[in-house]
């Protein structure tokens, strides 16, 4: 089994329950473990283009799929809600990212692990820290500290994503 940490983000309709409903459709693949989820919280888009806030958590899972199988479940469960790739960084029903996949470094056309812009992403590095493990949590601290991103990130107080093998 490979330790994968994953980003979801949406910011298009029932925020949370586009969140709930991805990390129920990952539970329910198969090589797929969500192992841990982070707080809720609501972050400032990024990229320029005019839209609401989202909604963003990061996710723990254990998979005995390989990085490429684990992005096309990811992209199966994101046609499913409904994701349309239209605007780069613009709105969207939900969003999946893999962050880190093991200690596979991975580059090619379709997918970069580590995630290239994790570094520069507020939104991404202050949930993951709700769910790194012991072992990664001073390099996603430094990442943390050192970001350029200055954009707003606050947890949704008393809101939740379960899960039930969480």
């Amino acid at each position: 089994m490979t330790v994968a940490y994953l980003s979801l983000g949406a910011n298009i309709g029932d925020r949370l329950a586009n969140l709930q409903q991805a990390v129920t459709l990952l539970q329910e693949t198969i090589g797929i473990d969500v192992t841990d989820i982070s707080n809720v919280y609501e972050t400032q888009p990024v990229g320029g283009v005019v839209q609401d806030d989202f909604y963003n958590l990061a996710l723990r899972v254990d998979t005995n799929l390989s990085v490429l199988e684990l992005l096309a479940r990811l992209h199966e469960i994101e046609s499913r809600l409904k994701r349309v790739r239209k605007v780069h960084w613009g709105p969207r029903t939900i969003d999946i990212d893999i962050l880190v996949f093991g200690d596979d470094v991975w580059s090619d056309d379709t997918l970069t692990v580590p995630h290239r812009e994790m570094a520069n992403r507020r939104f991404v590095l202050t949930p993951l820290l709700d769910v790194v493990s012991d072992d990664r949590r001073y390099e996603i601290e430094n990442l943390l500290a050192h970001t350029t991103d200055t954009n707003w990130v606050r947890v949704v107080a008393n809101v939740r994503v379960e899960n039930d093998n969480v």
